[in-house]
C-alpha cells in the first residue's frame, strides 16, 4: 500500500511540474523552478525504484550532479538576462 501511495505522489509531482512548465511561460524564474521541481520528482522516482530493486545508489549521485549543473546553468542564464534586459520576461528577450 505504501508503494502505491508513494508512486502516486511522485506522479502527481511530475505532472504538476509539467503543467506549471507549460502554462507559466511569462517569467524565466517560474520556468526554472518548475524544471527543478520536475527534476526533484524524477530523483524521488529513481530513489524509490532503486530501493525497490535493491540496487546501489551510485546512479543517484550522478543524476544529482547533472541536476545541480543544470540548475547552475539556468541561474547563470537568468542573471545574464536580468543584467542585459533588466527583467526576466520572455517578451523582452528577442532570440533573433
Amino acid at each position: 500500500m505504501m508503494d502505491m501511495n508513494m508512486s502516486l505522489v511522485i506522479m502527481i509531482m511530475f505532472f504538476s511540474g509539467n503543467i506549471i512548465f507549460v502554462s507559466k511561460h511569462k517569467h524565466l524564474l517560474i520556468v526554472l523552478l518548475s524544471l527543478e521541481f520536475i527534476v526533484l520528482s524524477i530523483f524521488f522516482f529513481f530513489e524509490f525504484y532503486l530501493m525497490f530493486m535493491d540496487n546501489d545508489m551510485y546512479m543517484l549521485m550522478i543524476f544529482l550532479l547533472f541536476s545541480v549543473c543544470e540548475g547552475a546553468l539556468g541561474l547563470s542564464i537568468l542573471v545574464s538576462m536580468i543584467r542585459t534586459h533588466g527583467n526576466d520576461y520572455f517578451q523582452s528577450f528577442n532570440l533573433l
